[in-house]
């Protein structure tokens, strides 16, 4: 039941992708070379909102110290989360974008510290998704880099 619980969550917040596609204004910007393809999103936003999933309800079944933290990043990070992508592609505000998600990085870092010391499992899951969050930062980054006119 735990897990269906952190898995809504995940869900929620993978929502907003269809909510506020990339739409014809994404295709128009200028991307470095290293833009991961289209279909590589849904992939790894699946499997990482999975990850979460179980590391979330791994840690509140298990409990005790520590456990608080971890869900509280946890929390912290699934809101960041769902906030970046109306930012970007709903408002198309790259440069906002660029402190939501530097917000999101700091939020999955401090959730697999927390998580990893109360399962390393539930530390070691988070892994993908702090690396991810990079990739996706250096992209945003790259975004406001490339086009200075853009919003």
């Amino acid at each position: 039941m735990l897990f269906l619980v952190f898995l809504l969550a995940c869900l929620c917040a993978g929502m907003t992708g269809y909510l506020f596609p990339t739409g014809e204004w994404y295709k128009r910007l200028d991307k470095p070379s290293w833009t991961p393809p289209n279909w590589a999103f849904p992939v790894v936003w699946t499997t990482l909102y999975l990850f979460m999933a179980i590391a979330g309800a791994r840690v509140a079944a298990i409990g005790g110290p520590g456990a608080t933290t971890a869900l509280a990043f946890w929390a912290l990070q699934i809101a960041a989360n769902t906030l970046w992508t109306p930012t970007v592609f709903g408002q198309h505000r790259l440069r906002l974008g660029l402190g939501v998600i530097g917000l999101l990085w700091l939020a999955v870092l401090g959730a697999t510290i927390a998580h990893w010391n109360v399962s390393t499992l539930a530390g070691i899951l988070f892994l993908p998704y702090l690396a991810w969050v990079s990739v996706a930062a250096a992209l945003n980054a790259a975004l406001v880099r490339l086009n200075p006119s853009k919003r």
